[in-house]
């Protein structure tokens, strides 16, 4: 059987929060089977744990953010969790030392090499999938994204951005999920942002931590990062990063083709919500050999 997953040791990093810009420690540690993937907040007294879920969602603006009944939240959590759905885990406590996950460079490159540096230890409880057996779709004005059934996770994105920068990359992508190509072909894509909503982000105590280490920035005309785009799509591809970080918030991998045109958090969320609420579109599945599985995973070491 596919086995669920966890992290073999601890492992920590340092770092800021892009929006509030607060020094945050965050810490990853393994947890048993079926614990999921849960963010626990040990700046307060006492500490809070908030498991991921879609509708824990409470706020989509510039990041996805959790907030529990009485207000505790946890904000930009989606590069992380692409991480962790990149890499197959089921099971790990998140520990925070402020309400935001730290940029670090934007990307999820550098939780992909956290993650890889703890190890990754398979358990004795078997993984399911959610498996998407008839089309799901959601719609906001000319924005809109579905999912369909297909043997394996795959993306069919398209971008459209009214910039002359955007408009020079590859906008429309097809991408075939596994952990190999997800670390090869998405990990490194940075979140990106305009010089004309700066003093308007900062208006409203968004972007306080956001530099050129750690977003694509473009002005009016061009990139001004001065080593450029580390991949020709990067921007569709970071649409893709975060897409997977999103649809990863049920906690359980989905098996399905992921369509979409000029998605983001909000749609994500939404188009993650109906999926779970049409239950008769979907069936939990398990795999008994990695052979059959339809993603692939990167080999885990013995124990």
């Amino acid at each position: 059987m596919i086995k669920q997953r966890t992290l073999k040791q601890s492992v920590s990093t340092l770092g800021v929060g892009l929006h509030r810009g607060e020094k945050v420690k965050l810490t990853m540690r393994p947890a048993p089977a079926n614990t999921g993937i849960v963010f626990r907040r040990v700046d307060l007294n006492p500490v809070v744990d908030m498991p991921v879920s879609p509708q824990a969602v409470t706020d989509t603006t510039m990041c996805t953010c959790m907030t529990n009944e009485n207000g505790v939240a946890v904000s930009t959590v989606e590069h992380l969790m692409s991480a962790l759905a990149g890499l197959g885990i089921d099971n790990v406590i998140i520990e925070l030392t402020a309400n935001e996950v730290p940029i670090v460079d934007g990307s999820a490159s550098p939780f992909i090499l956290l993650i890889e540096e703890a190890g990754i230890e398979e358990l004795s409880a078997n993984k399911k999938f959610i498996r998407i057996d008839k089309p799901i779709r959601v719609e906001a004005d000319d924005k809109w994204a579905e999912i369909l059934p297909y043997p394996g996770y795959k993306f069919d994105f398209k971008v459209e951005f009214p910039h002359p920068a955007i408009a020079a990359t590859r906008q429309h992508v097809n991408f075939e999920f596994s952990s190999q190509n997800f670390i090869n072909e998405v990990s490194r894509a940075r979140t990106f942002g305009f010089m004309k909503d700066f003093e308007y982000l900062r208006a409203n105590n968004l972007a306080l931590g956001a530099n050129f280490d750690n977003a694509v920035v473009l002005d009016e005309f061009q990139v001004l990062n001065a080593n450029g785009l580390r991949y020709d799509d990067e921007f569709v591809m970071h649409k893709i990063l975060d897409a997977v970080g999103d649809l990863y918030m049920s906690g359980q991998a989905l098996l399905g083709e992921v369509r979409a045109f000029k998605t983001g958090h909000a749609l994500n969320n939404q188009l993650l919500r109906e999926i779970l609420t049409q239950t008769d579109c979907w069936s939990l599945v398990e795999f008994e050999s990695t052979e059959q599985a339809p993603l692939e995973f990167l080999a885990v070491e013995p124990a």
